[in-house]
């Protein structure tokens, strides 16, 4: 992998050889994020000072596109080095905060027009996504939580971003299918079940017309959990949308319950919303999981290894 640093001049300034990398993919929140490391010279405190984007590439591909939150150099065993840090374009909506508004009927491109655009994103895919009912961004809100919340409430999805840093606002689509059996180079598997924050019932109250709607977990019930979270929605909420908020809810605790952590040698082999069928007979793991996080990391000591924290498809 290779690195460049774009200033906030829109210049693009390529980093030496790096000596050991890191890249963090979620593809939503918590962000993308990336470190790199590599030889310093005083000729390079000019591009560092400016530096407010990173590209890391994979021969003319790009892996990640971010923002630069910190620069280190440090003297020690290897020399003088530089260090680079940041997080994935998500950074942008996360660290801005929405002034707060109610909307009347808004459509998803008037959501990303209002609170996506003015950051210098732009959107690869953009549901077609209209409200049924009033729309409030509250106070202290952030960009992201703007956008997010309504994708979820009216259109059933989180939103996400590629690799290239441009917003993808629509469901999902399942990536590509890699296949690990007992036979593959596992350098580690690790798997775990956690009940704690899986969520048994979620009331939906909607105060301003006094009406409660309750979704159960009956599957984590019936295992004896006990869980509950009360969730209070804008007013005059719709029966399906507070219906929609539960089961998103219900669903999302859901989605930690089951993990499987997995190294393997080599770099970039999967991605967020990849599928990976795991056939290994040795731990009795059988199943088809949904990759949600891929990380990559390389050093000239241990070389290139993938670590991918797979979700069981629920």
């Amino acid at each position: 992998m290779t690195g460049r640093l774009i200033t906030c001049r829109h210049e693009t300034w390529e980093l030496p050889a790096l000596l050991a990398w890191k890249v963090l993919h979620t593809g939503t929140v918590p962000c993308d994020s990336y470190s790199v490391t590599f030889l310093y010279d005083r000729s390079m405190a000019g591009p560092l000072h400016l530096a407010a984007g990173f590209l890391a590439m994979e021969g003319e591909n790009v892996m990640l596109r971010g923002i630069v939150d910190e620069y280190t150099v440090a003297l020690g065993k290897s020399g003088l080095t530089a260090t680079v840090s940041g997080r994935g374009y998500a950074a942008r909506l996360l660290d801005n905060e929405s002034r707060p508004l109610t909307y009347q009927g808004a459509t998803l491109q008037e959501i990303i027009r209002n609170h996506v655009t003015p950051y210098g994103i732009q959107a690869a895919e953009t549901a077609q996504v209209r409200a049924d009912s009033a729309y409030t961004v509250a106070a202290g809100s952030s960009q992201w939580k703007a956008l997010e919340g309504f994708c979820r409430t009216y259109g059933g999805f989180s939103p996400r971003f590629g690799r290239d840093g441009r917003l993808l606002a629509a469901p999902e689509k399942e990536g590509k299918r890699l296949r690990i059996t007992g036979g593959d180079p596992v350098l580690s598997c690790v798997l775990r079940e956690d009940h704690y924050g899986v969520l048994t019932e979620v009331l939906v109250i909607d105060k301003t017309r006094n009406t409660a709607y309750s979704v159960r977990n009956q599957d984590m019930l019936d295992r004896g959990g006990q869980c509950r979270r009360v969730v209070y929605t804008p007013g005059q909420s719709t029966w399906a949308a507070m219906r929609y908020t539960g089961e998103y809810q219900i669903q999302q605790s859901k989605k930690g319950e089951r993990t499987v952590e997995l190294a393997l040698p080599g770099s970039f082999l999967a991605f967020p919303g990849d599928t990976a069928e795991l056939d290994l007979e040795y731990l009795g793991l059988r199943g088809t999981f949904r990759v949600a996080e891929a990380e990559n990391t390389f050093s000239r000591e241990n070389g290139a290894q993938v670590t991918l924290t797979l979700e069981e498809r629920v």
